[in-house]
């Protein structure tokens, strides 16, 4: 009888895998993503708060990835007015629908087959002193964990934005309430971040910007 009762509570949890698996509906995404296009499906757009900087390419990254950071600009632990109120207008359905509609768009299957650049041997101490591929993966763009983002390959002043907001308390702005990457990103100086950003951003990878039709 307990063996019996456990196959039922295994093949519960396979049935709500899949319900879940199943809720993530990447063609309902693309119907939801009209707000993202005007930033994220335009290559090369600029923001300019809180300093002017490319919009990070999201076409690429993870499902999971995608939902989390929307979650988290709903929540105010990534504090940007403009996706805190995009954010603020989604469901968790919507969230995960955008998450699997932009996973699916990555690039050319490049970033496997292709050597990454060795970094200069300042890079590579600052790379290890941070731990990055500990949690982002090998060449920073396998993430041990899906909730994590895919950097290879990102836009080097976007990165540099977002590990400076890291860094940033007290602002009622900007500012990132991820304490394990706050704890990273502290030690380093600006100019630091920039060299780590500048590197990260030219290693092969499967994140691009997809333009919407009307853009293209």
């Amino acid at each position: 009888m307990k063996n019996v009762f456990s196959a039922l509570i295994s093949l519960a949890a396979a049935a709500g895998f899949v319900t879940a698996a199943q809720a993530q509906d990447a063609q309902a995404g693309a119907k939801k993503a009209a707000m993202c296009i005007g930033c994220h499906g335009i290559p090369g757009y600029q923001a300019s708060f809180p300093e002017i900087h490319k919009v990070p390419m999201i076409s690429g990254q993870g499902a999971k990835y995608i939902t989390s950071a929307l979650t988290a600009y709903k929540k105010g632990e990534r504090k940007h007015p403009s996706m805190k109120a995009i954010a603020a207008s989604l469901t968790e359905q919507d969230m995960a629908d955008l998450g699997a509609f932009y996973s699916t768009q990555a690039g050319p299957a490049t970033a496997e087959s292709a050597p990454a650049p060795t970094p200069p041997a300042t890079v590579a101490e600052l790379l290890k002193k941070g731990n990055c591929a500990s949690c982002h993966g090998e060449n920073l763009n396998k993430p041990i964990d899906p909730s994590y983002p895919k950097l290879a390959g990102q836009h080097a002043d976007y990165l540099f934005v977002a590990l400076k907001a890291y860094q940033t308390e007290g602002n009622p702005q900007v500012g990132r309430g991820n304490a394990i990457m706050a704890g990273m990103a502290k030690p380093f100086s600006h100019a630091e971040l920039k060299q780590m950003a500048s590197y990260i951003a030219s290693l092969p990878t499967d994140l691009k910007t997809v333009p919407e039709s009307r853009f293209r």
